[in-house]
């Protein structure tokens, strides 16, 4: 309304000055009409010339005015500059659980919503996915959910969303995308009421709400249906390039857009997103189609079963391996339950092509002799409970490793789960087998651009800031140096973390303050229950045990009938520490008064001395910290 008042008062001065200017104009001449003598003639003349010098000094100062106005109007401080905020819940210093916030007045867009696996710090731990209260408490401002690909860190968290924001915000993604994330919902047990998913392709244009306008822009990844996303509003225009890879021979032959990329390059934008999974290896990442080749030569020398464990999502390797098995004359059984669900959302969508009597039941394997079998299961990472870990242990109920049989390890162990794939390979490697795996062979390439890729992108787009993200600390400094090279001044890169506001305008990017975020961690049908206490009581009982004392308490007189009775799980074993556990139940004899009532309020007193006193005893004597778990019985 001030705004407003303004520009009406400016107006009705310019108004004013040209009227005033008007009437000193005809008051000139009406004097040139009146001339009469020579002598009237240069008196007006004089006259004359005055007038029209005050005219022109003030014509020039409405002038100046005029300018400055415009002036003001064109040029906005900082303070009055259109801003926007791209908040990351996830996938920062992480590989994994990759989420994005993008938010412009009243409205929020969400890109991509994922999950990640546990370490060994969280034993129990099924998945692990960002917090959404930031969402919970904005959820009327969602305008929709953008997902860039299908694999488990970008939609594994979608389910758990969707039971915190509004049952209708509409899905974006591509074909095999939205297949891919309608079974996460199945297997969630949402069949019916499933949101509305809408199926992009590359150019494909959306706008949202009042503001929003998302370009899908196509790259090439391990997974079919990848895209960049150009988001834009009235405050500027946000590139996120999700993950990618520069891959010129790609196994389905749908290139990256690169005139789209450089056109969305020359119209400006002022912040960049880019994966940074790979950022600290040199040069270029290999074709996926060099893995093919790879494939055909193992295949060639093997003679016998050919067991091969890739990751389920990678429908680009998995069709390599089909057509490598159908060469050769090789059935193919399936183990694992991710891959069957991949077989059967794949080729309903056009993204997997399997021979008729390719396929046959794992349970049918040694109908068929050993040269006429591979075997495709999951486990690539060394999940404890799939197919390869099982067939690793000797566990599997229908395959067991012998003489003359060829393992390949298609891929390379995601950060953190290194030292379970290596168990894997120490079991496999028991077994008098060919094993086969990156470090011995091009079995596999990744999905995400090496340096000079991301260099590439970088020149494409040529960003005004800069924000490096999918990955570890020193990946996203890795990529930070990258950038720098190609041009990209460092006061215009953002090393963020997860939470973080960064503020964007046409002008500047900057962090300006913190939303909620951090990890929620679902057990079961948990999803955040489970807090750092539990954790921290699993990694004790994991490392250290419990230790149980039971006493029986007469309900009338308070007093201790019998007790204490000790039992161990996973601490000592009792046969081998009888005396240890004697001097224990000793010393709470000792201790602990049997002549004292324990009615009431009193029973958690004598839980807590039980429990100091074990805990100093057992670590005195064994340098060991068990749970100690007092339990009081009524008679």
């Amino acid at each position: 309304m001030k705004k407003e008042k303004q520009g009406k008062q400016v107006q009705l001065k310019e108004k004013e000055n040209k009227i005033s200017i008007h009437d000193k104009i005809m008051s000139i001449k009406d004097d040139v009409l009146n001339l009469k003598s020579k002598k009237a003639k240069s008196k007006i003349v004089k006259k004359l010339t005055e007038k029209t010098k005050k005219i022109k000094e003030e014509v020039k100062k409405v002038e100046v005015t005029q300018n400055n106005i415009k002036k003001a109007k064109t040029s906005k401080s900082k303070k009055d500059l259109d801003k926007m905020y791209v908040i990351p819940l996830g996938g920062l210093e992480e590989v994994g659980k990759n989420c994005t916030i993008i938010q412009y007045k009243d409205e929020i867009i969400i890109v991509d919503a994922g999950a990640i696996f546990p370490d060994e710090n969280l034993p129990g731990i099924d998945l692990v996915i960002p917090d959404y209260t930031f969402l919970e408490n904005n959820k009327s401002k969602i305008k929709g959910l953008f997902v860039t690909h299908g694999h488990e860190d970008h939609i594994g968290g979608i389910p758990y969303l969707y039971e915190k924001i509004e049952k209708d915000t509409i899905i974006y993604g591509g074909k095999l995308t939205n297949a891919l994330i309608k079974s996460k919902f199945e297997n969630f047990g949402v069949k019916k009421d499933l949101p509305k998913m809408v199926e992009v392709g590359s150019r494909s244009k959306v706008s949202v709400g009042k503001y929003f306008t998302v370009e899908f822009v196509k790259v090439t990844h391990s997974i079919a249906d990848s895209y960049s996303l150009s988001v834009k509003t009235p405050a500027g225009h946000v590139f996120l390039t999700g993950d990618f890879k520069i891959d010129l021979t790609p196994v389905d032959n749908e290139k990256v857009d690169f005139v789209r990329l450089s056109e969305l390059g020359e119209e400006g934008v002022d912040l960049m997103l880019s994966d940074s999974t790979n950022s600290e290896v040199e040069g270029f990442t290999p074709s996926e189609r060099s893995v093919g080749d790879a494939f055909r030569q193992e295949f060639q020398k093997a003679t016998g079963r050919i067991v091969v464990a890739v990751f389920a999502s990678h429908v680009h390797r998995i069709q390599q391996i089909i057509d490598t098995a159908a060469q050769f004359k090789r059935k193919i059984a399936i183990d694992g339950r991710s891959l069957l669900k991949v077989f059967e959302i794949a080729p309903s969508v056009g993204r997997l092509t399997i021979p008729e009597n390719l396929l046959i039941p794992i349970s049918s394997v040694d109908k068929y002799d050993d040269d006429k079998i591979v075997i495709l299961c999951t486990g690539t990472q060394g999940e404890p409970l799939a197919a390869l870990s099982r067939i690793a242990k000797n566990m599997h109920k229908h395959i067991a490793l012998r003489e003359g049989d060829t393992v390949i390890i298609s891929s390379t162990p995601i950060p953190g789960n290194e030292k379970a794939v290596s168990t894997n390979i120490n079991n496999i490697l028991k077994y008098d087998v060919d094993l086969v795996f990156k470090k011995i062979a091009g079995i596999h390439v990744s999905g995400h651009g090496s340096k000079e890729e991301q260099k590439l992108m970088l020149n494409l787009i040529n960003p005004k800031h800069f924000m490096p993200v999918h990955g570890e600390y020193r990946m996203l400094k890795a990529h930070m140096r990258s950038a720098i090279e190609t041009g990209v001044p460092k006061d215009k890169i953002l090393l963020t973390q997860n939470g973080d506001k960064i503020e964007v305008t046409r002008e500047y990017a900057k962090i300006n303050g913190k939303v909620n975020s951090g990890e929620i961690l679902v057990d079961g049908l948990g999803v955040g229950d489970i807090g750092s206490k539990v954790i921290k009581d699993r990694q004790q009982l994991s490392e250290d045990g419990i230790v149980i004392v039971a006493y029986s308490i007469d309900k009338n007189t308070g007093k201790i009938v019998s007790g204490p009775e000790m039992s161990t799980k996973g601490f000592v074993y009792y046969k081998d520490s009888e005396d240890t556990i004697k001097e224990a139940q000793d010393l709470l004899d000792k201790k602990i008064s049997k002549n004292e009532t324990y009615l009431g309020r009193d029973w958690a007193d004598l839980k807590g001395n039980v429990r100091d006193l074990l805990s100093r005893f057992f670590y005195e004597k064994l340098k060991r910290n068990p749970i100690i778990l007092p339990m009081l019985l009524e008679i």
